[in-house]
């Protein structure tokens, strides 16, 4: 066991420690055990070593919370199911509060770095109010103020039906999703790639009008956290971006126009939440302590055969796990290209919420009910025995086709 890191392989240096430390360690095989980044690593040591002529065999594993690191033979990493089921107890607490108070409206922001899976999931586990997907927000090109509004709207219509409560539910990566905003980030990071900013301002002038219009409309505190330093592959640390706040406010702000010109007459009051590493930690489900046995077994039998360069993967999931069936896949299939600090680069593509895909068109016939009705449902905790204790995540479950998408199913 190497422990963890957050090092980007990339540069001949860099392939050279690889390299001398597993022939110090006389390494056969060496497991990659991580999300896209890590296993765009693995994929990339194992090219290296290969041309090199080298013994040690690189094989990957998919671990990330996440949910953004699957294709049709790596159905889902582990740490997704855990994670989703530890924020939905969370989640229908909350539910709980904001319905026995019934004052405080709840934005909840959920991790999740870029995809919106954990989002769509604890959507479909809990029934909140209102739960942004942010592909959809970046499919349909919606501005902030159109998010803004939207959830706006939601808290007058039920303020009308009498309720100064509810719950939304909002992914981490969120502002990365708005094109506008996309736009801001992009320029931010080639400038932040190139020399940096200064404190006099001046380098806002390398801001296109238009981003440099909206990175003023950013509450102060916004900004700072937009200009932190990147990580070390390259992504904005949105888990610093505090959204939930943000949108807080804002929606504040139109609710006080909206109050002047006599259309909202009810009362607000927001609490800001961000759910993360709580989920990172948690006591693994059933579903994850079985499959990740099943990688472990996959990874080393892969090993054991001679091979390199493939990401483990485990079959037939929706069946007893006694029917798992085990293999890989090769990691080049899984690659594309990215810009990353300013130049082109290979990486493992990030699997984002698909718009046409079951899950999401699940969440979408369900939502409006959702948005007007208390249809909260508060799962608990997570169970190691009794009927639900082996009952997988709905994404995966409609994802296998074995889903009952039917509203009496999620609605209850």
């Amino acid at each position: 066991m190497l422990c963890s890191g957050r090092d980007k392989i990339e540069t001949p240096e860099q392939f050279k420690q690889a390299e001398e430390t597993v022939k110090k360690l006389d390494l056969d095989g060496l497991v990659v055990i991580g999300g896209d980044d890590s296993n765009t690593n693995a994929c990339l040591l194992a090219e290296n070593f290969r041309s090199k002529d080298m013994k040690t065999r690189v094989i990957g594993c998919p671990k990330t919370i996440d949910g953004d690191l699957k294709c049709k033979d790596v159905p889902i990493s582990f740490g997704f199911d855990t994670a989703c089921k530890t924020f939905s107890e969370v989640i229908g607490n909350v539910m709980t509060d904001a319905r026995s108070s019934g004052k405080y409206y709840h934005f909840i922001r959920l991790m999740g770095r870029a995809a919106s899976h954990i989002t769509l999931e604890c959507a479909l586990q809990t029934h909140p109010n209102i739960a942004i997907i942010g592909e959809e927000i970046a499919a349909k090109k919606l501005t902030l103020k159109n998010v803004t509004d939207y959830i706006t709207d939601m808290i007058c219509k039920r303020s009308e039906a009498g309720y100064n409560f509810g719950v939304v539910l909002i992914p981490e990566g969120l502002i990365d999703f708005i094109p506008e905003v996309q736009q801001l980030i992009a320029e931010l990071n080639e400038i932040l790639a190139h020399g940096g900013v200064d404190r006099d301002g001046v380098w806002k002038k390398k801001l296109k009008s238009q981003s440099q219009e909206l990175f003023e409309l950013f509450p102060e505190e916004i900004q700072k956290q937009l200009l932190l330093e990147r990580d070390p592959h390259g992504n904005v640390q949105v888990a610093k971006i505090e959204t939930e706040r943000m949108l807080i406010q804002m929606v504040e702000a139109e609710l006080n126009k909206r109050k002047k010109k006599g259309t909202y007459k009810g009362q607000f009051t927001g609490q800001p939440h961000f759910f993360g590493y709580e989920g990172r930690c948690g006591f693994p489900t059933n579903f994850d302590a079985n499959y990740c046995y099943a990688l472990g077994f996959a990874s080393g039998a892969l090993l054991h055969a001679g091979k390199t360069g493939l990401i483990a993967s485990v079959g037939n999931l929706g069946e007893p796990v006694e029917e798992w069936t085990v293999g890989g896949t090769a990691l080049t299939s899984l690659m594309h290209v990215e810009r990353r600090h300013g130049k082109f680069k290979p990486v493992i593509k990030k699997a984002m919420v698909e718009l046409e895909g079951k899950p999401f068109k699940t969440f979408a016939s369900l939502r409006e009910d959702w948005t007007i009705k208390n249809l909260y449902a508060s799962p608990g905790p997570i169970q190691f025995s009794g009927p639900t204790a082996n009952d997988i995540n709905h994404t995966l479950m409609l994802e296998l086709g074995q889903g009952q998408p039917a509203q009496a199913k999620l609605n209850k």
